[in-house]
């Protein structure tokens, strides 16, 4: 039988999340077979067995965070049946007049040896953990009471006490000073003594516990019962939509409370907001804008499409806006170039990895394009379209988004004009594409002809480190000469 490991499928990475398991117990893989998909620093990643066999068991829940090298799941021989699931305990009996019996069982407790009042400070349980009967809360009923209530009433203080941030005592406190209420209103249905496990992570279960919230009471959200933080801060006396909440006066104005949702910040979402913040504390960044009269590449992108070469190409500004870039550095390698504070160096490449910034569902990606400044204009638009698409489906690989050189990020897609990008690390600038806008223009220059045209906006972000006021206006300069004008590539 062998364990597979959770691999470092990128740079360094140290943890990652399993998404989706493609197999189940009991399934026969191959080696190479997709076993489950994860999503670490960088990107979602399929992940092929090593071995062959039959599933055994699988170690990691789905939607459960591990570290590098954590068994993820064990596969035995071919032949070999899947290990036994243990089963779960019988549920222990319960009466009327002792709700609490089937409790005390199920922890392996009798009466005899439950710690007298006063022995000292009863052991307190994790939530979570410990016995896994259902704890019914239970109020006095107003006017007389039986000894059985009576007794229930402190057995429930002193396992209420467990479970409460200030111990056995704050319970006791709590269940002398809570007014007696009709019983009619507040009695709740008895529930299973014993119980399977509560499914929920540990940050959840450390949530519930600061809260004071008995996991057994919450009816999971989550997939496969799981209990969620959602789940937890609705059952806290303190949310808004709790029964502990105060009444509003008659008079108030009545007030409408939607909640919130948290969405825990992992994954691409995760190394994206850090490598933004690493590069907005550490590099100067310096933003420069142009607008520019773009009617001439609209014209070029037009005849483009109409060539057999293009054909399966998706032609775009952004295509004319990479290639110009492209031909801008040779004017300025600044561009391309990077600051080694280590080795007090400026790094000049003599290759382009293009990177394409692309909004997904988990987060900004930047793949790039290897050797992009080798390329045609047809092999560069075919390369973009190929990133864009892995990047939506989710596909995108680390080895893809490795070893950027200088980033578009094509704003303009959603409409807005541009921006102010900020610098991935490692590089040294960035260009933002802003939409194509029909707008009055005066045309040609010198004229005073007001005429119809297609306006765009370039903002390009760099460190001022290594590229001053001139080579930065230089460079954003001669990129929009050939937006303004194709012909003006001629001069590179």
């Amino acid at each position: 039988m062998s364990e597979y490991k959770l691999p470092d499928v990128g740079e360094g990475l140290t943890e990652a999340e399993i998404v989706t398991w493609k197999v189940k117990v009991g399934d026969v893989v191959k080696v190479n077979d997709i076993v489950v998909e994860i999503e670490t620093a960088k990107s979602l990643v399929e992940l092929p067995s090593p071995y062959a066999g039959t599933v055994q068991e699988l170690l990691v829940p789905e939607g459960e965070t591990v570290e590098v090298g954590t068994p993820i799941v064990r596969i035995g021989a071919a032949d070999e049946a899947p290990a036994a699931q243990p089963a779960a305990p019988e549920p222990t009996p319960q009466t009327e007049s002792d709700p609490y019996l089937g409790m005390a069982q199920a922890a392996g407790a009798t009466e005899a040896e439950e710690p007298a009042e006063g022995d000292g400070e009863q052991p307190k349980t994790l939530v979570g953990y410990g016995p896994r009967a259902a704890q019914a809360k239970r109020r006095p009923r107003k006017g007389a009471a039986s000894a059985s209530s009576e007794a229930g009433a402190a057995t429930q203080a002193q396992v209420q006490g467990a479970f409460a941030p200030g111990g056995a005592q704050s319970a006791e406190v709590e269940a002398a000073d809570e007014p007696a209420v009709p019983a009619a209103s507040h009695t709740a249905p008895a529930a299973p003594a014993a119980e399977t496990r509560v499914l929920a992570k540990p940050p959840v279960r450390k949530l519930a516990k600061d809260l004071g919230v008995d996991l057994r009471t919450i009816t999971p959200s989550g997939p496969d019962g799981t209990v969620t933080r959602d789940d937890v801060h609705s059952a806290s006396p303190s949310h808004p939509d709790s029964s502990a909440i105060a009444p509003r006066e008659p008079d108030a104005v009545p007030r409408t409370n939607r909640g919130e949702t948290r969405e825990p910040i992992k994954g691409v979402r995760k190394m994206m907001a850090q490598a933004m913040t690493d590069s907005a504390f550490t590099a100067p960044h310096v933003t420069e804008w142009v607008t520019v009269d773009v009617t001439g590449t609209m014209q070029l992108l037009e005849r483009l499409k109409a060539h057999r070469e293009f054909a399966e190409v998706s032609v775009s500004p952004l295509l004319v806006a990479a290639k110009a870039c492209m031909l801008a550095m040779k004017r300025t390698p600044e561009v391309n170039a990077a600051w080694d504070a280590d080795a007090q160096e400026v790094v000049f490449r003599h290759y382009v990895n293009l990177g394409i910034a692309a909004a997904t569902p988990r987060g900004l990606v930047v793949p790039n394009v290897k050797d992009a400044d080798t390329m045609s204009m047809a092999e560069l638009g075919a390369a973009i379209k190929s990133l864009a698409r892995t990047a939506r489906d989710g596909k995108t690989q680390p080895a893809e988004m490795a070893g950027g050189t200088f980033t578009i990020s094509n704003v303009g897609v959603f409409g807005v004009d541009s921006g102010t990008p900020i610098i991935n690390p490692g590089e040294s600038a960035i260009l933002a594409l802003g939409t194509v806008r029909k707008q009055p223009w005066v045309h040609p220059a010198g004229s005073d002809e007001i005429a119809v045209r297609s306006v765009t906006t370039l903002a390009l972000s760099f460190d001022h480190r290594l590229i001053d006021g001139e080579k930065g206006s230089r460079f954003l300069a001669d990129v929009a000469g050939i937006m303004e004008d194709p012909a003006n590539a001629l001069r590179f």
